[in-house]
């Protein structure tokens, strides 16, 4: 930028200084003829070397080439003033194009800088104390008060707050913060206070990983950027040759620098450049995370989406809504038995039963050993705990049961349409049955009617519950169909066979949706509460509980590729127009410079407009 403006000012003021000579003294202005092309030459320096080496480095001429040979061609014809007005006004535009490129680029390490030196940390005794963030360590009890900006990931162990989470989840309403939630870093407290107790510092925060990811993706170009390289490329040689052909023509050097002056390659590169840049930036502070530029562009052609029911569709907060036990089984028992088993389990089913038990206040018995069986259940050894003697304990699905020959399945009755049963038993026979039921996530409904109104064709549901609930949420939101009590690999064969069909978005947000997530054309990790798994797999990560922010990333890719198709054709027409023009000797060398900067300052700027977030509750027409 620094650059830019600098060449800007110089060179306007030697034009000035150039014009004013001509007018005041004629005589003067003609006697200096050497000295003003030896000036403009001089300012071309940089110019002469980007045209000249790069031209021979690739092999063929660039952009700066066909410059450079515009601003020789003019010093040979006697008029070095004409490329003047050219450095002057490509400078001013390199200007303003750096500084829209710049605004698309920067907003997001500026809304998520922690900006914090110090922190409040709690000691052995409870007396706080302030430190440096540097000294914080995992384990650690910190403080943040009202107005204060959160520092650490971790889990609030006393108080209460209300948290813009905006830096992180993109949303505008503060999350209520209580006992047992989670706290990210670079969160503000707008009213209240929270401990916090340090799991995550540093590198190892979410909100480096936002910092670290939307610097990756501006590495990582869309196929969209190297076709406008290539075409920019391919143009180039066409101005040199209709300057070429012009001057056959007409032998008129004016029109043979109006040929020159104008390109496609800056309008074409810049405006793709920076609506992919700006799209990534847009995503990222609306909490939507994009590893690269490809995938804004594969969002603008998704037709199909595939969804995972636990997590995304519902909350992933389920809750024990009924209880049956066999006779003669207590209900506590048959809750410790399971929690014992789930103990270490982040399922949310799992985290369904701890939360029952600890409402009851019953104490865990310590399991021996457990073993995982994917999409099935657990089964762990567990010794003697009230009238139960000891022995193997399974806790998982209907079919985990028969397939280990337990004993004495009966039938219950749901209390709840969306209902899913979870089954236990000891030593070979069936204990008893926990119903869990996980809600819907409000707005959901919205995010499908969304989704289809941008262009989506087909939506399915994957889930490894049974069919019945399946049946249930399928009906209730209108999808398309679903498969259900699916294994990890079933889901990823399923999204493999629907990519033969169309272009494939997958959402999910636990370790089994990970080989899923890795097939898709897009894999999305969707909630606060994704896995790392999940999110090390998954193409784009969504840090909120709001549905609503996926059919929003689908329509940020539509809108991007249709400001880069806009620009596409602005650049060609334009130019094309101006050199339509130049060659017929209807503008001057100045106006066609004027025309091919304008155009490209101009589509830069269409291309910003991504970065213009659309009304809230208003949906934003991507057709």
């Amino acid at each position: 930028f620094k650059a830019h403006r600098t060449g800007a000012i110089i060179s306007l003021g030697f034009f000035l200084l150039f014009e004013l000579m001509r007018r005041v003294s004629p005589a003067t202005f003609l006697s200096t003829r050497l000295l003003r092309s030896a000036a403009v030459i001089l300012m071309s320096g940089q110019l002469l070397k980007n045209g000249i080496l790069g031209a021979i480095k690739e092999r063929r001429p660039n952009a700066d080439t066909l410059t450079v040979t515009a601003v020789l061609a003019s010093v040979v014809a006697g008029k070095p003033e004409s490329s003047l007005t050219l450095l002057t006004l490509s400078n001013c535009a390199e200007m303003l194009t750096t500084l829209a490129a710049r605004k698309a680029r920067s907003n997001i390490s500026k809304l998520v800088a922690l900006d914090v030196r110090d922190v409040w940390v709690v000691d052995d005794h409870g007396i706080e104390r302030k430190v440096p963030l540097e000294e914080v360590k995992i384990g650690m009890t910190v403080t943040v008060h009202t107005g204060e900006k959160i520092c650490v990931d971790g889990e609030v162990v006393s108080g209460e707050a209300a948290v813009d989470q905006a830096a992180i989840t993109g949303e505008s309403v503060p999350a209520a913060k209580k006992k047992g939630d989670r706290a990210y870093a670079g969160t503000v407290v707008s009213l209240g206070e929270l401990c916090i107790k340090v799991d995550k510092v540093g590198d190892d925060t979410s909100l480096a990983r936002i910092v670290h990811m939307v610097e990756d993706a501006s590495t990582r170009r869309a196929p969209v950027q190297n076709y406008a390289d290539t075409m920019a490329t391919a143009l180039v040689p066409v101005s040199f040759l209709g300057a070429v052909i012009v001057y056959l023509a007409t032998r008129d050097i004016q029109r043979v620098l109006n040929m020159l002056f104008i390109d496609f390659s800056c309008g074409l590169k810049l405006s793709t450049a920076t609506a992919i840049s700006a799209a990534v930036s847009r995503a990222a502070k609306s909490g939507i995370l994009v590893k690269g530029g490809s995938f804004i562009e594969q969002a603008a052609r998704i037709d199909t989406v595939i969804l995972d029911k636990t997590g995304t569709i519902t909350s992933g907060k389920p809750a024990i809504v009924n209880i049956t036990t066999k006779d003669g089984v207590d209900v506590d028992l048959l809750l410790k038995l399971a929690a014992s088993a789930e103990m270490h389990s982040s399922h949310p089913m799992a985290i369904s039963i701890l939360n029952e038990v600890q409402k009851r206040n019953l104490e865990i018995p310590e399991h021996e050993d457990t073993k995982t069986v994917v999409a099935r259940g657990i089964e762990a050894r567990i010794g003697k705990v009230d009238n139960f003697d000891g022995g193997v304990v399974l806790v998982g699905s209907k079919l985990f049961m028969q397939e280990n020959g337990v004993t004495g399945i009966f039938d219950v009755k749901k209390t709840s349409p969306t209902g899913s049963f979870i089954y236990i038993s000891g030593n070979g026979e069936l204990l008893g049955v926990l119903e869990i039921d996980d809600p819907v996530r409000p707005d959901f409904k919205r995010a499908i009617n969304r989704m289809r109104y941008s262009g989506v064709e087909e939506i399915n549901m994957l889930t490894g519950d049974n069919k019945d609930v399946a049946a249930a949420i399928a009906g209730e939101l209108g999808l398309d169909g679903y498969r259900a009590e699916v294994m990890p690999e079933d889901k990823a064969s399923f999204v493999a066979k629907a990519q033969s069909l169309g272009n494939v978005l997958m959402v999910g947000d636990g370790i089994n949706d990970a080989p899923a997530l890795a097939y898709a054309d897009i894999g999305v990790a969707m909630g606060t509460g994704c896995t790392d798994t999940a999110m090390e797999s998954a193409d784009v990560t969504i840090n909120s509980e709001d549905p609503l922010k996926l059919p929003e990333f689908i329509g940020i890719g539509k809108q991007t590729m249709k400001l880069v198709h806009q620009n596409f054709c602005a650049t060609i027409l334009i130019n094309t127009g101006a050199m339509m023009l130049g060659s017929l000797g209807l503008i001057t060398p100045l106006w066609a410079s004027v025309v091919h900067n304008a155009s490209t300052l101009g589509v830069v700027l269409n291309s910003a407009r991504v970065l213009i977030e659309p009304k809230k509750g208003r949906q934003q027409n991507t057709h």
